[in-house]
């Protein structure tokens, strides 16, 4: 059975509530900014990504409130000086910054309402947050909006002038590990996720060669009962089919036998065994 939801008839905050709980998980941008009185804010956006290494482009839209079509202070501060701090949301400090995500009066400061420590930014005037294990220093190149009614957002084009890192969350060859980074992601409603161990896993990129693809698979292979999509995948991110080998664990095994120890295989990555297993 298949839900349709159309979009012309359908209430903003449903529609809100259906886009942020499907596209998931997002990661969460704790980004401070400055007004021209020198009022600072601090503010959380999960619709936020990385959209180009060169120039180094960072965007994140806030939108519009849905209740009174009201825009968000970080957005109005944006306009009055295009600079700003991304910084990264970790498990450490994630009820902080949900903290800071409380409709504040344009005055208040939310790094003393959320905990958090300024640190001087070395090119741009707003803050970075010493809590936070990376921060990006950004001019604001452009800023689109996307709509004037509520629940529209505003892209905001930020260009990456300097990257802060704690040397804490790298690796011995300097570079970020995931899991000591324990970054946070959003998901739909008041559900969140978190990076661990069990939760993360790595896929070998085909790059430097041409995977054979689906439709040079065998045909048994391709009708297995017993291999999934993600399991034939596999099999066809390599070249070629590999020449047949002897095989002790092959022998005698029906059909069904091979592709449940070839399954076996390509969960434990063997997937020179795992073919072997098939020929």
């Amino acid at each position: 059975m298949i839900k349709t939801i159309d979009i012309e008839s359908t209430q903003s905050k449903i529609i809100y509530n259906y886009l942020s709980s499907a596209i998931t998980p997002r990661p969460i941008a704790l980004v401070s900014t400055i007004d021209i009185k020198g009022n600072k804010n601090l503010s959380p956006f999960s619709f936020f990504n990385v959209f180009s290494v060169n120039p180094p482009i960072l965007v994140f839209s806030p939108v519009r409130r849905v209740r009174d079509n009201s825009s968000k202070n970080t957005l109005d501060n944006l306009h009055q000086i295009k600079e700003c701090v991304i910084a990264l949301v970790t498990e450490e400090i994630v009820q902080q910054v949900s903290l800071t995500s409380c409709d504040f009066a344009a005055d208040v400061n939310e790094f003393q309402k959320g905990g958090f420590t300024e640190v001087k930014s070395e090119k741009i005037t707003p803050s970075r947050i010493k809590e936070s294990p990376i921060n990006f220093e950004c001019k604001v190149n452009e800023i689109i909006n996307l709509g004037e009614e509520g629940g529209a957002g505003s892209l905001v084009l930020c260009e990456a002038l300097k990257i802060h890192i704690n040397k804490n969350v790298l690796d011995r060859d300097e570079m970020i590990d995931p899991i000591k980074l324990n970054i946070v992601s959003r998901l739909g409603g008041s559900w969140y996720g978190k990076t661990t161990q069990e939760s993360i896993y790595k896929i070998a990129k085909p790059i430097s060669k041409i995977g054979m693809g689906f439709d040079n698979l065998p045909k048994e292979i391709k009708e297995s009962e017993i291999l999934t999509g993600s399991d034939l995948a596999i099999l066809a991110s390599i070249e070629s089919i590999p020449s047949k080998e002897k095989f002790t664990l092959r022998e005698n095994k029906n059909i069904k036998e091979k592709h449940i120890l070839a399954k076996e295989f390509l969960s434990q990555g063997e997937i020179e065994k795992a073919w072997q297993i098939l020929l």
